[in-house]
This record gives structure tokens, sequence and C-alpha cells, in this order.
């Protein structure tokens, strides 16, 4: 691929892909637990560690799905 100068086009397919597959599982994990907005008035620090939750969990599954395969 590098000496055929597709390697770059190739990782940007990879990036979009990654990017989509990360924020469509967030917008799915979210739909779920519908419980976590709650905490967004309440108890911001509750509300924060969840979401960093959420995030490292779509970051996991995308990375083995996506990338490391």
């Amino acid at each position: 691929m590098l000496n055929e100068g597709k390697f770059y086009e190739y990782l940007l397919l990879i990036d979009r892909d990654a990017e989509e597959m990360f924020l469509n599982l967030i917008n799915q994990i979210l739909e779920n637990g519908s419980i976590i907005e709650k905490f967004k008035d309440q108890n911001q620090m509750e509300w924060v560690k969840r979401m960093n939750n959420i995030r490292q969990r779509a970051t996991e599954i995308v990375n083995s799905e996506l990338i490391y395969n």
C-alpha cells in the first residue's frame, strides 16, 4: 500500500469508520441508559464519571473490532 500511495487513503477510511462507530456506540449506550441524564443536573461529578466510563467502553470496542483486528 505504501509503495502504491494508497496507505494515507486507507488510514483516512479507517479513521472515519472508527469515529463513526465510536459515536454510534456512545449514542446506543446513552439510549439504553437514560438514567445518566438525571445526573447531569443533580450530581455533575457522577455524570462525568459515567460519561468517561461510556467513552472508555466505546473506545475499547472500536479498538478491538476495528483498529487491532
